[in-house]
C-alpha cells in the first residue's frame, strides 16, 4: 500500500515537531512535502525561556547554614519555579512556530539528562540546550558539560586532585558520546583526572579550580598529554564511534526503534565529516525517501509529552489550572526536568503498561469534560515538587479545567474523514465502529478517534 501525500506531511510534522495545529490542516492537504520542510527548518529567532521572577544566586555553603524554615522557603521557591519551567517548556512545544528546534531540545533534554533542585540551574541548562539544539554537537556537548546542572548532578564538585570522582567522566563517555564498548576503565580513570577542578559559582558560571586540578600526564583513548577537560572532550569527538552513537540514538528517536545498519553507517559518516552539524544531519534524515517508507510511518509509540503536546496542538484549549498538566506527566511516566536517572527516559513499549495505557486512552474524554480523572499519583514529594502538600489537590483534578473551542475544531474538520488526519496507521482500526459510537458530531468523532490505540502511534 502506497503512502499518501497527506500521510507523509503528517509524518514529518509528528516526527520533526509535535504534530499539526488547526491552521495547518490546509497545508497538510495542499503543500508539497518540500514546503512543509522549509517551514519547519526555517531560521527563527531564538526565544529563551524566562521566569516571572529572576531566580536567586544561592551560595550553597551559606544555604547549608540556614535554619529549617530558611531551607524550607528556598525549597518552596525552587519547586514553584521548576513547575513554571516545566509548563513553559511544554507551552513552547505546543505554541511555538519553531517546532524543529523544540523537538530537538526535547530530544537533547532526555539525552543530557539531569535532575537537580535548583530552578536557576535547570533554566540555564534548558535554555542552553534549546539555543544550541540545531547547531554543532561539539559546542553543545561542551556547554552542557560545563553547566552547573550537569556538574552537580554527576558529582564533579567532588572531583579533586588525588581524590578523583569518576562519575562525570564515566557518564560523558557511556551515555553522552561514545557508548559502551568504546572505552576502557583506564580511560575513565584518566578522563576523571582531566576533569578535576571543573566547578561553578553561585551565579551558575563555569569555574575552574586550579588547586584541585591534576596537571599530570594522562593517557586517554590512545593519546598521551597533559590533558584538561576540554582536551578530553575533543579527543572523544575525534572518535568515529561518537558520531555513530549519536546518530543511532537520533535515528531511534526520530525514525524507528529498530536501526537500519546501512543507513546508520551512511548518516554517521556524513555527521562526522560535517564536524557534527546537527541541522545538516536532521535535514539529511527528514528529506530522505526512506524516512517516508511505510515501515517508518506509525511505527513509534508517542511518549507522554508528545501525546499531550500533540492533543494540545490539534485542539485549541484554555487551561484554567495549567499545573494540572504536571500530574498527567507524572501519571504517564514522563515529567519534564525529572528524568528517572542519568540515562534519561525509556522509549517504545516502555511507555505502555496496564495503568498508563488506560489513562492515555481516556485523556481525550477527560480533557473534554466527559469523564473525571480516576487515577491518583503515588505519593512522592521529590517528583511532585511539593504538590502533595496542597489541600484537595487530587480532588480538583477530577473536575475538568480545560475549555476546548469546538466551534473552531468543527469548522476545520467539517466534511473531512477525521481518521485520515489524526491517525498514521489505520490498518487495525474499524472506522465504522468509531462512527457508530460517534453519532454525527465532529466533536464526538474526534474524541473517539483520539481514544483509540492507533492514536498512540506516530
Amino acid at each position: 500500500m502506497s503512502v499518501s501525500q497527506l500521510q507523509k506531511n503528517k509524518h514529518l510534522l509528528l516526527r520533526a515537531g509535535f504534530g499539526f495545529n488547526l491552521s495547518q490542516t490546509k497545508d497538510l492537504e495542499q503543500l508539497p512535502l518540500t514546503d512543509i520542510w522549509k517551514k519547519l527548518s526555517a531560521s527563527y529567532t531564538f526565544q529563551p525561556l524566562a521566569l516571572k521572577e529572576v531566580p536567586e544566586n544561592l551560595d550553597y555553603q551559606k544555604v547549608s547554614k540556614l535554619d529549617a524554615d530558611g531551607k524550607k522557603e528556598i525549597q518552596k521557591r525552587n519547586r514553584r519555579e521548576n513547575i513554571e519551567i516545566n509548563l513553559k517548556f511544554l507551552n513552547f512545544m505546543v505554541q511555538s512556530e519553531d517546532q524543529l528546534r523544540e523537538k530537538m531540545a526535547f530530544f537533547w533534554n532526555g539525552h543530557f539528562a539531569t535532575r537537580v533542585v535548583s530552578s536557576k540551574f535547570n533554566l540555564q541548562l534548558l535554555n542552553t540546550i534549546r539555543e544550541k539544539s540545531l547547531g554543532n554537537f561539539g559546542d553543545l556537548l561542551k556547554a552542557v558539560s560545563q553547566s552547573p546542572s550537569m556538574l552537580q548532578f554527576l558529582n564533579n564538585q567532588q572531583n579533586k586532585k588525588d581524590h578523583p570522582n569518576e562519575n562525570f567522566a564515566r557518564e560523558v563517555m557511556e551515555l553522552f558520546t561514545l557508548g559502551r564498548g568504546n572505552y576502557t576503565e583506564k580511560d575513565i580513570k584518566e578522563g576523571a583526572r582531566a576533569f578535576t577542578g571543573w566547578s561553578f559559582q553561585a551565579d551558575g558560571s563555569f569555574f575552574e579550580r586550579p588547586k584541585q586540578h591534576d596537571f599530570g600526564t594522562k593517557t586517554f583513548l590512545g593519546k598521551t598529554g597533559n590533558f584538561d577537560g576540554n582536551d578530553i572532550l575533543n579527543i572523544i569527538l575525534d572518535q568515529k564511534a561518537t558520531s555513530k552513537f549519536i546518530v543511532t540514538k537520533i535515528y531511534r528517536f526520530f525514525v524507528n526503534e529498530k536501526p537500519n545498519p546501512s543507513i546508520i553507517e551512511h548518516l554517521s559518516d556524513q555527521f562526522y565529516d560535517s564536524k557534527y552539524d546537527i541541522k545538516k544531519l536532521m535535514t539529511e534524515i527528514f528529506t530522505a525517501k526512506w524516512f517516508y517508507s511505510e515501515e517508518n510511518i506509525g511505527a513509534k509509540i508517542k511518549s507522554p509529552v508528545e501525546l499531550m503536546a500533540g492533543i494540545m496542538r490539534i485542539l485549541p484549549m484554555e487551561i484554567a489550572k495549567p499545573e494540572n498538566l504536571i500530574v498527567y506527566q507524572k501519571l504517564l511516566g514522563q515529567m519534564l526536568l525529572y528524568p528517572p536517572n542519568v540515562a534519561g527516559w525509556p522509549s517504545g513499549n516502555s511507555w505502555i503498561d496496564s495503568s498508563t495505557l488506560m489513562l492515555r486512552l481516556q485523556i481525550p474524554q477527560i480533557w473534554s469534560g466527559l469523564r473525571p480523572l480516576e487515577f491518583k499519583p503515588k505519593s512522592d514529594d521529590d517528583i511532585e515538587m511539593g504538590l502533595k502538600n496542597a489541600q484537595n489537590t487530587y480532588a480538583s483534578f477530577k473536575n475538568p479545567t480545560i475549555t476546548i473551542d469546538w466551534n473552531l475544531v468543527e469548522e476545520a474538520f467539517k466534511n473531512k474523514n477525521i481518521s485520515d488526519y489524526l491517525l498514521q496507521n489505520k490498518s487495525s482500526l474499524d472506522e465504522k465502529t468509531v462512527q457508530q459510537f460517534s453519532e454525527s458530531s465532529v466533536k464526538q468523532r474526534i474524541i473517539n478517534t483520539m481514544s483509540t490505540p492507533e492514536f498512540q502511534l506516530c
